[in-house]
């Protein structure tokens, strides 16, 4: 049973991304190299830091180059915002006795400035910042708190967030809300991949604090006793999920595409599962007014697709899904992104085929291509 979280800060609590982005390719313009993109930031940022500064810059001493970053991220870390979720997985940890720590490698004073805008540190029982190498502290952290490593998770958003776990004998958790993206922390193996902090605490809950991958059952001794209540126990078995989706067309003939972390960020449709008792192109007016703050009219089916062990998606999933085209009944839609999206455009066929599509977005595609000749 989980009864300690160690949390990682960067990704994982806070977006503090774009500004560590910005003052990391300002170091490199310092050195004299070349700019990166976000998303090549993305692929080729790693912990220890000094993995990444000896990839572009290593005739540059680490001292100079901390000097740079730090000066340029006080600047633009007023751009850190805290995490969608992360605020009321904390209030969940504190009013379920959870006791709370933080290991970082974010600086002390840069901690303090974004804590008094967002005040998590009241949430978390002591922070450990400045920290290099995570693997270096975990066992410390255990053995000053009394910590027992299996009631112990530790979330993070990068592989080297996971190995600390690893290393430290504790569970790990990994958030798709940060830096590494989902190939890369399968890759460190943790015990659980979660979209965000909130369906951590779903599981949690649900599996009554134990921590099991998804669609694991955990054993009855683990389970505390639930007063014959079926709600807060887990399913003994295993059944797909029906879920609905469309291509959204707007004035222009455009569609909308959008990219989740969830489909190891590539792009995508929305839409969402169907809810009991609801029927399909409700539960899909209900899903692209939550996702995008759109309303839609025209709804045709297209076709229905079984996406079954997908290896795109972030956990292990059977789906039904059920497939549509719609119109925007604005003239001017304003798409406003929930959390489960990082981007959106508007396209024509040809550009969206361009894009690094997740499978069934392909398969839809095609199917309108096709239908559209006829």
């Amino acid at each position: 049973m989980i009864r300690n979280i160690i949390f990682d800060w960067s990704g994982t609590l806070v977006d503090d991304l774009p500004a560590v982005l910005q003052a990391s390719n300002f170091v490199l313009a310092q050195a004299g190299k070349p700019l990166v993109s976000l998303e090549q930031f993305r692929a080729e940022f790693s912990l220890p830091f000094k993995k990444f500064y000896d990839r572009h810059t290593p005739e540059v001493p680490m001292a100079q180059l901390e000097e740079w970053f730090h000066a340029e991220f006080k600047r633009a870390q007023t751009s850190v915002v805290e995490l969608p979720h992360a605020r009321t997985f904390l209030e969940f940890c504190r009013a379920k006795k959870i006791r709370t720590f933080l290991l970082s490698t974010v600086h002390a004073d840069h901690f303090k400035v974004q804590c008094r805008i967002n005040g998590f540190d009241v949430f978390l029982e002591k922070p450990y910042t400045d920290v290099w190498d995570k693997r270096e502290k975990i066992h410390e952290i255990l053995a000053e708190n009394n910590l027992k490593p299996d009631e112990t998770v530790f979330i993070g958003d990068m592989e080297h967030d996971i190995e600390t776990a690893h290393h430290g004998g504790v569970h790990s958790c990994a958030v798709l809300t940060g830096y590494n993206t989902l190939p890369q922390l399968r890759k460190a193996e943790p015990d659980l991949i979660v979209e965000h902090l909130s369906e951590l605490r779903g599981l949690l809950e649900k599996n009554n604090f134990v921590l099991t991958r998804w669609g694991e059952i955990p054993s009855s001794r683990d389970l505390k006793p639930d007063l014959g209540s079926t709600e807060s126990r887990p399913a003994n078995h295993k059944i797909p999920l029906s879920t609905v989706g469309a291509l959204i067309f707007n004035s222009k003939n455009e569609m909308l595409m959008i990219r989740t972390h969830k489909w190891s960020n590539k792009w995508g449709i929305p839409g969402g599962k169907i809810k009991w008792g609801e029927t399909s192109e409700a539960a899909l007016r209900r899903e692209i007014l939550e996702e995008t703050a759109l309303k839609i009219s025209g709804i045709k089916f297209v076709l229905v697709q079984d996406c079954i062990h997908s290896q795109e998606f972030y956990h292990d999933a059977h789906f039904v899904l059920l497939n549509y085209t719609c119109r925007c009944t604005a003239k001017n839609p304003r798409v406003k992104l929930n959390d489960e999206g990082q981007e959106f455009r508007w396209l024509k066929f040809a550009d969206a085929k361009k894009l690094k599509l997740n499978k069934p977005t392909k398969i839809l595609l095609e199917a309108v291509l096709k239908n559209k000749r006829r």
